[in-house]
This record gives structure tokens, C-alpha cells and sequence, in this order.
């Protein structure tokens, strides 16, 4: 758990994208996503079943728990920002160690920015962070059947589809199945970015061939 307690803060970037943790100052930004996203978010969001007296119920208390969660070597939670704009979160989650070395993957972005790619990069880079700097072995998404873009995202990546999971999650206010998708290490030697890049590079030969 050292490496990752050690390493935070991580900073990502991707030409115009970074992936960085919230700070206090982000406040403002993003209450004010959240709010214009509500309607939007809300079938995905995850809800409590049982009150629980320790989930941060303000902003500022939200950024430190994420910190010290980060700190302990348990979750890397990153803001998602596109041109400096914060457009969304992802969070590496779940982190285990020892003899299992796996984590999850969750996240949300704007819609007005969603449809572009930016979350299938986003999670190529947390992906190779994990693979490379932290040397996890396997990655976990786990994703509501009904949620097409997010299913995308990982089928953009080549994630295996692992099957369903009943009652999986509180979402929205009731237990919600999900559709469980993985990779480990060894299917990505040249990382989730470089998995990207191949595919674009076959998709434009594939084009090229066809005299598109």
C-alpha cells in the first residue's frame, strides 16, 4: 500500500485531458456540473439502502475522505478536466493488494462533452497507471445493462464481458444487475492506450482498403 500513498497526488494527462484529484477550490465547478447533470446522472448513481453517518455530506468533506482513502492505498478518486473545464470524475476503487492486486473502475463525465472519446481515454489512462506504476494485476467495470454508453466505453478497450451480476448495486434507490467486464495485465503488454492506438490504426487501413 505504500507505492500508491507515497505516489499521491497523481497527475494524468492527455493532450488537452488531465485527470488529477479535486481540490477544495474546485467546489464551486463542480456543484455547479453536478446540478446541470442531475437528471442525467441520477439512473446511474449509486444510493445508500442503509443511512450510513460516515459518507461525507459536503464538498469539502467529500475531498478529504477521498484523500485519505487515496493516502491509504485503497482508491485513486480523479477529477476530469478538458481544457482546464472539470467535465467529470473516475475513480479507481477497491484497490486490493497481496496476492489479488485488482481494483475497480467507476465513473461519470458531463453530457455535454460525453459522446467524444474523453472517458475512453480517461479510463485507458488510469488503466495503464494501474497495469504499469502500481503493477495491479486485473481491472474490473462493472456497468448497468441499460447504460449503452458506458458499455462502449469498455467495449472501445476490449474488455472481456464476464457475465451479470444480480442485484449488484443500489442504484437510484433499488438493486440494479450489472454487467461485469474485465482485463488483467497480461492482455494489454503495450497498455490500454497503445490497445487504442492499434485499433485506430486497423480501423484506418480497414477504411483505406475500402476506398473510403
Amino acid at each position: 500500500m505504500a507505492l500508491l500513498g507515497g505516489d499521491w497526488p497523481v497527475r494524468l494527462t492527455d493532450d488537452e485531458l488531465e485527470l488529477r484529484p479535486l481540490r477544495l477550490r474546485d467546489g464551486r465547478a463542480w456543484r455547479a456540473l453536478r446540478a446541470r447533470n442531475a437528471e442525467w446522472l441520477a439512473p446511474w448513481e449509486a444510493t445508500l439502502p442503509i443511512p450510513d453517518p460516515t459518507t461525507p455530506v459536503t464538498f469539502s468533506s467529500m475531498v478529504r475522505h477521498a484523500n485519505r482513502e487515496a493516502r491509504a492505498g485503497r482508491a485513486m478518486p480523479f477529477a476530469i478536466f478538458l481544457d482546464d473545464r472539470f467535465a467529470g470524475q473516475i475513480t479507481v476503487a477497491g484497490i486490493t493488494w497481496s496476492s489479488l492486486r485488482t481494483c475497480t473502475i467507476g465513473y461519470w463525465i458531463d453530457e455535454a462533452v460525453a459522446g467524444r472519446g474523453i472517458m475512453t481515454r480517461s479510463v485507458a489512462l488510469v488503466g495503464d497507471y494501474c497495469f504499469t506504476q502500481l503493477q495491479l494485476h486485473r481491472i474490473e467495470i462493472n456497468i448497468r445493462p441499460e447504460n449503452g454508453a458506458s458499455i462502449a466505453v469498455v467495449r472501445k478497450l476490449g474488455f472481456r464481458s464476464e457475465g451479470m451480476r444480480l442485484r449488484y448495486l443500489h442504484i437510484d434507490g433499488r438493486w440494479c444487475d450489472h454487467l461485469s467486464f474485465a482485463l488483467t495485465s497480461e492482455e494489454r503488454p503495450h497498455g490500454l492506450r497503445g490497445w487504442l492506438r492499434a485499433q485506430a490504426g486497423a480501423d484506418g487501413a480497414r477504411r483505406a482498403s475500402m476506398g473510403e
